[in-house]
């Protein structure tokens, strides 16, 4: 009996912290409800563009938020079962002890061989363990029902992300229609598409490509040239991801190049962190789709590897103005179940180049913009 009681004692040392992951993910499924009804009153809108991009921008904040919640509820979950795990021997142990205790007739079990002195001390310490067991008790119920929520959690959220998923591809493909529709951007100038042709044929660098991009030009208008010299520095990335390679590293390969490689999230949406001109949008090189956006005068944002690129080229593209998307295919509901049940974040299997160059020559993006 007093192993017994001292084994109880020793049981479950510290309690499991609890997670309000369950709020989290609630929150999340809030956003993507809002999202859908901004889908709705943005196809009404007069600026349908500027209404659809935020929409976009609202189904990947909701639907990152989402699974923020749910790799955490995962991994909340997956501690749970492995504490479990770690004590099953030590609460079996316990169990056994405790059933051989309960079947001993009351009387007896209050006796001591050493005779009154070992009873009293006997009683003195039940009484003293009672609370203690009986807490523990209720802090393993606790760790199992929490386990079960967190089941449940995930279970349930297969609808959120279904509807989500889908009402974000809805909104890309109403983003892309509208921006081929539109016509009341202003413009710097008109394209030369010979012109643009023959320098794409003549040049085999980027280097050469942007020194040459001003014989593009047929005609100068009338707009206005985008000036964003005061926010250098300060300027925000073009795509939510993360940087994996920096100004002049090198890659697997070993070879480097002048800018960023930004990872991504399949079908992530690229826009202009500032008012830019669109000097060229199309397939270049080695580059893929690629946009080239004018901030300032003599300055040259380039931006490569997107699937689609929207625009016409000499468009004034206002701040926060979509230019692209990145290429892959979004993970099924299923796919991303897997991946948070697995305790894994979203996955960034595309990759964005930014480079940026002064007077042809290029220069470090984080001159420019807040890399961090």
């Amino acid at each position: 009996m007093r192993a017994a009681l001292f084994l109880a004692l020793a049981l479950f040392a510290a309690p499991a912290a609890a997670q309000d992951t369950a709020r989290a993910a609630e929150a999340a499924a809030d956003r993507l409800a809002a999202a859908s009804e901004q889908l709705a009153a943005a196809q009404a809108s007069r600026d349908r563009v500027a209404a659809l991009t935020e929409t976009v921008r609202a189904y990947e904040a909701g639907l990152a938020s989402l699974r923020d919640g749910l790799r955490r509820a995962a991994i909340r979950e997956r501690s749970i079962a492995v504490e479990l795990e770690a004590r099953r021997d030590r609460i079996a142990a316990l169990l056994a002890a405790l059933q051989s205790i309960s079947q001993t007739p009351a009387p007896v079990l209050m006796l001591h061989p050493g005779g009154a002195l070992g009873t009293a001390r006997a009683g003195l310490i039940a009484s003293e363990v009672t609370p203690a067991l009986q807490a523990e008790a209720q802090a393993l119920r606790a760790d199992l029902q929490e386990a079960a929520d967190l089941a449940a959690l995930q279970q349930s959220a297969i609808g959120t992300l279904e509807e989500g998923l889908a009402g974000a591809q809805t909104a890309r493909s109403a983003l892309s229609k509208a921006i081929s529709d539109r016509t009341d951007l202003p413009r710097r100038f008109t394209e030369n598409p010979v012109a643009t042709a023959l320098l794409l044929a003549s040049t085999d660098t980027l280097d050469a490509f942007a020194s040459g991009l001003a014989r593009t030009i047929d005609a100068e208008l009338s707009g206005s040239a985008p000036d964003a010299t005061a926010r250098k520095g300060e300027i925000p990335l073009p795509v939510q991801g993360q940087v994996l390679r920096g100004f002049g590293a090198a890659d697997a390969a070993g070879v480097a190049r002048p800018g960023l490689v930004i990872a991504t999230a399949p079908r992530g949406l690229v826009s202009t962190p500032v008012a830019a001109t669109l000097r060229f949008r199309g397939e270049l090189l080695d580059y893929g789709n690629v946009a080239i956006l004018e901030p300032a005068a003599g300055v040259l944002v380039i931006l490569a590897g997107l699937a689609e690129v929207f625009g016409e080229t000499g468009e004034i593209l206002p701040e926060g103005a979509a230019v692209g998307l990145m290429g892959g295919d979004p993970p099924a509901s299923h796919e991303i179940l897997t991946e948070t049940a697995q305790g894994g974040g979203a996955p960034q299997t595309e990759t964005l180049y930014l480079e940026v160059r002064e007077g042809d020559v290029p220069v470090d993006p984080a001159t420019w913009f807040a890399t961090g």
